[in-house]
C-alpha cells in the first residue's frame, strides 16, 4: 500500500536535507520519483538545503494540479513510484487534496516535509490539510536549539533582533542572503516566544546597567 507521510519540524532542523536524502535513497533503490518545491530560499525549481545540497525541483505555484500532472506523466509513459514534496506549507489545502488522492487511487507514496506553524504559532494552510489527511506524522529528530540551550519548537520572525507577530504569513526567500534587510527568523522555546524574549533582546537585557 502507498503511503501519504508528513515530516515536520520547526526551523532548521533539516526538513530540505531529509527530503534530499529520501530521493537519494529511493532512486538508488530503484524506484523513479519526482521532486517539488515551492518558495525555496534558493530560488525557483529547487530544493536546498543549508548544509549547500541542491536538487532541481518542480515549483509548485498557486494554480499547479498535482492530479493532472501525475496523470499525464502517467499516460505518457513515464515512470513514478513516489513524490517528494518540499515546503509543503506553502501549498494550497487543495494541492494537499491530490496528494492523498495520488496515494490513494495511483498507489504512489508521497512523502512530504515543511513547516508546521508560521510566526504567530498559527497552522500554515497547507500544514493544517496535511495533519487532517496525511497516515502519519513524523516530528525530525534535529532539534535546533533557542538562544538558552533549550530545544525549539517555534519560529519567530524578527525586525532589527526584536519578535514581531504582525504580517504576511509568508515572505519569500531567506533573509540571510539580504543583508540590508532588518527582518530574520530565529527559532525559540515556547517560553522565550511567549515573552518575545530573541537572542537580541536577551543580550541587551543581560547587558543593561544596573
Amino acid at each position: 500500500m502507498a503511503e501519504f507521510v508528513y515530516y515536520t519540524g520547526p526551523m532548521d532542523c533539516g526538513k530540505s536535507t531529509l527530503a534530499l536524502q529520501f530521493d537519494h535513497t529511493h532512486s538508488a533503490g530503484g524506484r523513479a520519483g519526482r521532486l517539488f518545491t515551492s518558495q525555496d530560499r534558493a530560488g525557483e525549481a529547487t530544493i536546498s538545503s543549508r548544509l549547500g545540497l541542491e536538487r532541481p525541483a518542480i515549483e509548485v505555484v498557486e494554480d499547479f494540479n498535482f492530479w493532472r500532472y501525475v496523470v499525464e506523466q502517467l499516460t505518457q509513459g513515464s515512470r513514478i513510484d513516489y513524490l517528494i514534496c518540499d515546503e509543503t506549507q506553502f501549498y494550497r489545502a487543495e494541492q494537499i487534496d491530490d496528494l492523498a488522492r495520488i496515494v490513494d487511487e495511483l498507489q504512489i507514496d508521497v512523502y512530504a516535509f515543511g513547516i508546521l506553524t508560521d510566526f504567530r504559532t498559527t497552522l500554515f494552510p497547507g500544514s493544517q490539510r496535511l495533519v487532517e489527511l496525511c497516515d502519519r506524522i513524523e516530528l525530525l529528530q534535529v532539534q535546533p536549539l533557542c538562544w538558552c540551550g533549550a530545544r525549539a519548537t517555534h519560529n519567530a520572525r524578527t525586525a532589527d533582533g526584536r519578535m514581531i507577530t504582525e504580517g504576511a504569513q509568508v515572505v519569500v526567500g531567506d533573509t540571510e542572503l539580504e543583508p540590508s534587510a532588518n527582518i530574520g527568523y530565529e527559532t525559540l522555546c515556547r517560553s522565550h516566544h511567549r515573552r518575545r524574549m530573541t537572542r537580541e533582546v536577551a543580550r541587551a537585557t543581560l547587558t543593561e546597567p544596573a
